[in-house]
């Protein structure tokens, strides 16, 4: 067991990690610098941004990532869960280059697209029908647009910490760069605040969204009765229940919805769908989504010059029929939790006030002891996030910054072990600082 650092305090152990990660990352660095001169804060997506800079990575294979200063690192990211198949699974990669050979943008329908619609449709009894877009942040706004306009209602209804997209974004109300839709708040796992809103506001919601597990809040599942009585209020009142499994829906064969027995209006989907390429989707009832029908004299257009592009829509097919079936998304999920409970027997055995959220294959680190529900009771750790982080990533791991981890199938044995017997290490070093 390393020997705990009793003389170190918080913040002198993360400028020491800092130190140590800057000498060790000099062309990471050096990238960051000259990226800077032409996007704002050499970035171009927030969420991988970290201090004191982020390495740049020049590939991947399966679960390793390699960075361009040579690291190499066992991906417990997995793109904020869209890299569920690794970085190079052989029959994705076949896919997309099958389709890339028969040519890019073709400009009307393609082989591939109806039947990744009818491979989800056959596991989400609540899809009637569906259409594709590109992002999940597009699935969301096409879905609370669908529900403005079928029911002639304005507001939505979201709760605080709930995140949707990067124009429907709530951490604590609405981003002053959010899309101008008229928002309620209500906070999540809050029965009686939640039904009291829609009571009182029945008459302009036209749709609740909800993460049915609030994953960029911290991995923080969702009470079933919580969710039981949003549908009920909803369905009392004909306002639209959207469940946002953008994250969530690899979390059984039908998503969190099928797991929990609820069976919500619309539902929205994305990251791993389109196995590895940008993709998005929304669908539902019927009564909702066949006003998208072309050939009715009452459609409702829907744009989108990349919704069914064929690497996405290729890839897609592979993904949900060969390789993630039902029977692979049930042991991945039950291989989480058991990791999740692994994790937590750690940091109990050590008395660190730690834990781990989450659901399945989707998880967060948390740095204290006591409950969470909602977004209000995770209690602020910037800086034990960044030397957990950091310390990780110096041990060859590498996660969201924030703590959150979502598991690919490139994942192996001794990958989960080499997670608990490094996380075990930085715990016994620091064991001083995270006691509290």
């Amino acid at each position: 067991m390393a020997e705990a650092l009793v003389n170190f305090d918080l913040n002198t152990a993360l400028q020491e990690a800092e130190r140590r990660f800057t000498a060790a990352n000099p062309r990471s660095e050096q990238r960051f610098r000259k990226a800077a001169e032409s996007m704002p804060g050499g970035n171009t997506r927030t969420v991988l941004h970290y201090s004191p800079f982020p390495v740049a990575f020049q590939g991947g294979s399966g679960a390793k990532l390699t960075d361009i200063d040579g690291h190499t690192y066992t991906d417990f990211l997995g793109e904020f869960s869209a890299g569920l198949y690794g970085h190079s699974d052989p029959r994705i990669v076949a896919a997309a280059q099958k389709a890339i050979a028969a040519g890019l943008a073709l400009g009307g329908p393609n082989e591939h697209e109806a039947e990744l619609a009818s491979l989800v449709k056959a596991r989400f009894p609540s899809i009637d029908l569906m259409r594709f877009c590109n992002s999940g942040t597009e699935a969301n706004l096409m879905a609370l647009a669908t529900a403005r306009a079928i029911t002639g209602r304005s507001h939505i209804m979201a709760f605080l910490g709930g995140y949707h997209g990067g124009v429907l974004s709530f951490p604590n109300g609405p981003s002053i760069i959010n899309a101008p839709f008229p928002t309620i708040m209500a906070s999540y796992n809050d029965t009686d605040g939640a039904v009291s809103l829609i009571e009182r506001h029945k008459d302009e919601l036209a749709v609740v969204i909800v993460e049915p597990m609030m994953g960029s809040a911290g991995g923080l599942p969702a009470d079933r009765s919580f969710l039981l009585a949003l549908r009920e209020a909803t369905a009392k009142h004909g306002i639209v229940l959207l469940f946002d499994e953008v994250m969530t829906s690899r979390l059984s064969p039908g998503g969190l919805q099928e797991k929990l027995g609820i069976r919500p209006d619309l539902t929205t989907f994305g990251k791993y769908l389109g196995g590895g390429f940008n993709i998005g989707a929304f669908g539902g009832a019927r009564w909702l989504m066949e006003r998208f029908d072309p050939t009715r004299a009452d459609y409702i257009a829907h744009a989108g010059t990349f919704n069914n592009n064929t690497m996405t829509m290729a890839a897609g097919v592979v993904g949900l029929r060969d390789i993630y079936t039902p029977e692979a998304s049930l042991a991945l999920t039950e291989l989480g939790e058991g990791f999740r409970e692994k994790l937590n027997a750690l940091f109990k055995a050590k008395g660190v006030a730690m834990q781990m959220t989450g659901v399945g294959s989707l998880m967060n680190i948390q740095f204290q002891g006591t409950p969470i529900r909602r977004p209000a009771d995770v209690l602020p750790a910037k800086e034990k996030r960044a030397l957990i982080h950091l310390e990780m990533m110096a041990r060859g791991f590498y996660f969201a910054r924030r703590g959150y981890l979502t598991l690919s199938l490139a994942l192996e044995g001794q990958d989960f072990e080499g997670f608990v017997t490094a996380l075990g290490s930085v715990v016994d070093e620091y064991q001083t600082i995270l006691r509290d």
